[in-house]
């Protein structure tokens, strides 16, 4: 599936390519709506109405992944309220062992995520897997998401890199299709981004059910 010869750059997304989305997807319907009904003396219900309405306003923008806008918005604590339930965040099936493989076989390894700084040092801290990269990059600082056409080309002046030696992998489909658009060639979706959900439809993008289907091959361990 992956012409590993053919890669010298790896940019991994986190949330449910990495790690698994079940904790946010649990976060922003759940967990947030119940504080939010304690904090306004509403019943959850009414809570979800509310917050999904200024959720779904937001997808698509940086306001979306800013655990500061929605601590403003909201007035929560929206990095604490992700702390309570830090001991949902887990890692996917094999993507420690894939991470040391691509490192191992030479690559260059990038965590390129639209998670806030909050989040990111919450998960990181979490899981240990911020060790195998050799450089994290949010959206945040660049200005735009991943999802926008002026990413792709503001994340070359800070990460250099060849779109036709550069693997993708991202659960979000509109982050693919803007990332084809700017001609990143290699591009991988993952089938179900929350291990409590469906399956999703990948829409034609190469799609892995686990890390395990696209190992380096083991004479590429060395670095040669």
């Amino acid at each position: 599936m992956i012409e590993w010869d053919r890669i010298a750059t790896v940019f991994l997304d986190m949330d449910g390519t990495l790690l698994d989305l079940r904790f946010d997807n649990h976060f922003w319907r759940e967990h947030v709506p119940l504080r939010y009904s304690e904090q306004r003396g509403i019943d959850v219900p009414q809570a979800k109405d509310e917050l999904y309405a200024l959720f779904r306003a937001a997808e698509g923008t940086l306001n979306w992944y800013s655990t500061d806008y929605w601590s403003d918005q909201l007035a929560m604590d929206i990095a604490e309220l992700k702390r309570e339930l830090r001991h949902m965040i887990a890692v996917l099936p094999h993507v420690t062992d894939f991470l040391d493989s691509v490192r191992n076989s030479g690559k260059r390894v990038v965590l390129l995520t639209n998670a806030h700084g909050d989040s990111v040092g919450i998960k990181l801290d979490e899981t240990g897997i911020g060790m195998h990269f050799e450089r994290i990059i949010t959206s945040h600082e660049l200005g735009e998401p991943k999802e926008s056409h002026r990413f792709w080309p503001l994340l070359a002046q800070h990460e250099p890199h060849s779109r036709e030696q550069t693997l993708l992998i991202d659960d979000n489909l509109d982050v693919l299709r803007a990332a084809s658009r700017y001609g990143i060639s290699h591009l991988v979706t993952i089938k179900r981004p929350d291990s409590a959900g469906p399956v999703q439809d990948t829409q034609g993008f190469k799609a892995i059910d686990d890390f395990s289907q696209i190992m380096p091959p083991a004479d590429m361990l060395d670095g040669t």
